[in-house]
């Protein structure tokens, strides 16, 4: 069984050890590639994944664009506008989006309260997207802040969300329950902060979905105030351990999947 991960860049990514430990621990013979595979080429690569691949992830920047390609949507992916997961029965590609209920896995593991609580996300992307479509289907109420105002405000009105505008960005951290970075500022420099110094929710959570470094700026300065915080690793590993389910037919060991995951980030430079 071949299985893979499509993005740009993904020489780093951390889904083949975790995958592949998984495979190994519920003793299923298969790999999983990291393809590399830049925007030009989605189309030929999909094209690959149909004849020679049982699933692929997808990963940034195909989200979104991947759609195009695919023969059929699951309900949730139908929905959120974003695939993560690929699933390949007999050339027929249908999507999949395990990023949302990954993220939910997440908070639960945590203990995150998230029912009937003010969640604010920051960024409106792909991830973006299926964790605020995922919190508003649990009950939360949920707001989007994100630097292109437009981009914002198409996601709000696609699933009811409501709008913070720059002006009331500081209220509405100050007064969310739980704020949730989905945007890439602490990836590539971990000194860098999506918020202005200082600003934090009065109370609650944090969740930063950046897994490496596994505590941002972020998640530092709401340590440091004294509220709970959760990186990304959570969220990776959940929707990996969905996506297997989908592709097999088996529960993977979530636990082995942390261990493969922990051990890559261990091994892995700083850029």
């Amino acid at each position: 069984m071949k299985l893979g991960l499509i993005g740009f860049p993904v020489a780093h990514s951390l889904s083949p050890a975790m995958h592949e430990a998984a495979l190994r621990a519920a003793g299923l013979e298969g790999s999983y590639l990291a393809l590399e595979t830049p925007p030009q080429f989605l189309r030929a690569r999909l094209q690959e994944v149909r004849r020679e691949y049982a699933g692929v992830n997808v990963t940034i920047p195909h989200k979104e664009s991947v759609l195009a390609y695919l023969d059929e949507l699951a309900p949730e992916a139908s929905a959120i506008g974003a695939v993560n997961t690929i699933v390949c029965e007999g050339a027929r590609l249908t999507g999949y989006n395990t990023d949302a209920l990954g993220f939910i896995s997440g908070l639960d593991e945590a203990g995150i309260s998230y029912r009937n609580k003010k969640a604010l996300v920051l960024g409106a992307g792909g991830a973006a997207r299926a964790i605020a479509y995922a919190l508003k289907e649990e009950g939360a109420r949920v707001a989007i802040y994100n630097r292109t105002i437009e981009r914002a405000r198409e996601l709000c009105e696609a699933f009811g969300l409501h709008l913070v505008s720059p002006p009331l960005l500081d209220t509405a951290v100050r007064s969310c329950d739980l704020l949730i970075n989905t945007t890439s500022v602490g990836l590539k420099d971990p000194h860098t902060s999506p918020l202005p110094e200082g600003l934090l929710p009065r109370e609650g959570a944090v969740v930063d979905i950046i897994y490496n470094p596994a505590i941002t700026q972020l998640m530092r300065a709401a340590q440091s105030a004294g509220l709970l915080t959760l990186g990304g690793l959570p969220m990776l590993v959940w929707q990996g351990a969905l996506a297997l389910e989908l592709w097999t037919g088996v529960k993977p060991n979530v636990q082995v999947m942390y261990a493969a995951a922990r051990a890559g980030l261990n091994e892995t430079p700083r850029p």
